[in-house]
């Protein structure tokens, strides 16, 4: 896996990134702010929950930077193909580039990737062969975050308000 950091300039991507990081900022204050720490000095829920949204969202938002700025497996200029791996290669139409099969132009990027999957504006970052695994880190610590917060909402919503309005 390259280590190499990795940065596109596409103001579409950066758009993204930056809805991503004020909605992330957002839940990390308004849903503890609301939920999290009004119930917590009632005695409905345990410091452990608290701790747990907040490593689920310090997750989230580490797992986006790391699959946002990691190489996702783009080819050197002058790669230095094997001999016996030459007949596994074949040349871009679009950088003129030799690239092994299953490598793709990024037409966002301008250069070929290994194993591509998808150019992702939400990561603005191709996911490739070298970040494919972060990129499903991001999906997965994201899926644990918003199911938490929608398990913490059903819970304000439906448990814990019947329980103040039959205490007053």
């Amino acid at each position: 896996m390259g280590q190499r950091i990795h940065f596109v300039v596409d103001p579409q991507g950066w758009c993204c990134m930056g809805l991503i990081i004020f909605i992330w900022l957002y839940n990390t204050i308004f849903i503890p702010k609301v939920i999290l720490f009004p119930h917590y000095e009632e005695g409905n829920i345990s410091v452990v929950a608290v701790l747990c949204y907040y490593f689920c969202s310090l997750f989230c938002i580490a797992s986006l930077f790391r699959a946002s700025v990691a190489d996702p497996g783009k080819l050197p200029e002058n790669p230095k193909i094997p001999i016996t791996e030459r007949e596994h290669w074949e040349l871009c139409n679009k950088c003129n580039m030799m690239r092994p099969k299953r490598s793709h132009h990024c037409s966002r990027c301008g250069h070929c990737v290994r194993r591509m999957d998808h150019h992702c504006p939400w990561i603005n970052n191709c996911v490739g062969e070298d970040n494919h695994w972060l990129f499903l880190q991001l999906c997965f610590y994201t899926q644990i975050l918003s199911s938490y917060t929608l398990i913490l909402d059903f819970c304000h919503y439906y448990y814990f308000l019947p329980l103040k309005k039959e205490n007053w």
